[in-house]
């Protein structure tokens, strides 16, 4: 395994929903990309954005949204500048 990839199994039988949301807590933050109809839902104190946007959001490990950004590398730059390490998800 390189350095700074973790790997782990998951067992439903073995680990919780809630344990599982917690895995990376404080260390973690992932890079999603939404469209702007769904900014209201995750992000209610945002301006009114036009529909049809391509938008990148980056959430905590237990899925809190922290920023929405049109770029990707702005999202995982915010991520590094707060000492996270940026995953994206698909």
């Amino acid at each position: 395994m390189s350095e700074g990839h973790v790997a782990f199994e998951y067992e439903a039988a073995n680990v919780s929903p809630e344990t599982l949301a917690t895995l990376g807590e404080g260390h973690i933050a992932y890079v999603k990309q939404i469209r702007s109809e769904d900014v209201p839902g995750l992000f209610p104190e945002a301006p009114k954005i036009a529909p049809g946007l391509k938008l990148f959001a980056l959430h905590s490990a237990d899925g809190t949204p922290i920023m929405l950004t049109d770029s990707r590398e702005a999202a995982v730059a915010n991520a590094w500048s707060n000492e996270l390490q940026a995953v994206s998800v698909h």
